[in-house]
């Protein structure tokens, strides 16, 4: 299925993402308008330390009402590779340096309506590295082991969509499959 864009205009700008409502001809010739955020894309880490703690961080999230318990993630910078965006965010929302990066995979994150793709990592021979946090961030760290991180996701304790799905493609790798 194919839609043609006919007309596409910018409704707002942010920091972070535009808003663009895009004219259409759907594949029966009819015409429609589809608003998209366009988002430069993110990465979604795993840290795991050498005592196969799982690295994750608390913090408010305006748009949810209250803190998540979420995997550390963040945007990429303008031409920023997906590896480079993945050491920054480990060093700035955990203070640790990933020796070792795998890439596990990608998805979108609301194809409904946003173009947000997230590219997920393994971090590993994690190694104290700290770089300032952004300013607008107040971040908790927390490490949890596998089991702790299975109840939390079965008890509903883990509400966060990226983390859900990241843990998820990194499944196999952690031992989460057979538990």
């Amino acid at each position: 299925m194919a839609y043609r864009v006919i007309a596409s205009e910018i409704l707002f700008s942010g920091r972070v993402f535009k808003v663009r409502k895009d004219r259409v001809v759907l594949e029966d010739g009819r015409e429609s308008s589809v608003d998209v955020v366009v988002h430069p894309g993110a990465v979604a880490l795993i840290p795991v330390d050498s005592v196969n703690q799982l690295w994750f961080v608390r913090q408010y999230r305006h748009a949810s009402g209250g803190e998540l318990l979420e995997l550390p993630a963040g945007t990429l910078e303008r031409g920023e590779a997906p590896e480079e965006c993945a050491e920054r965010e480990c060093q700035e929302e955990i203070g640790m340096s990933p020796g070792r990066l795998e890439h596990l995979g990608g998805f979108f994150l609301a194809p409904g309506y946003s173009t947000e793709y997230l590219q997920v990592y393994l971090a590993t021979e994690l190694r104290s590295d700290p770089r300032p946090r952004d300013p607008d961030e107040q971040i908790q760290v927390e490490k949890l082991s596998l089991g702790q991180v299975v109840e939390l996701i079965g008890s509903g304790g883990l509400r966060d969509a990226k983390s859900l799905a990241a843990l998820t493609l990194a499944g196999p790798r952690l031992g989460l499959s057979k538990r």
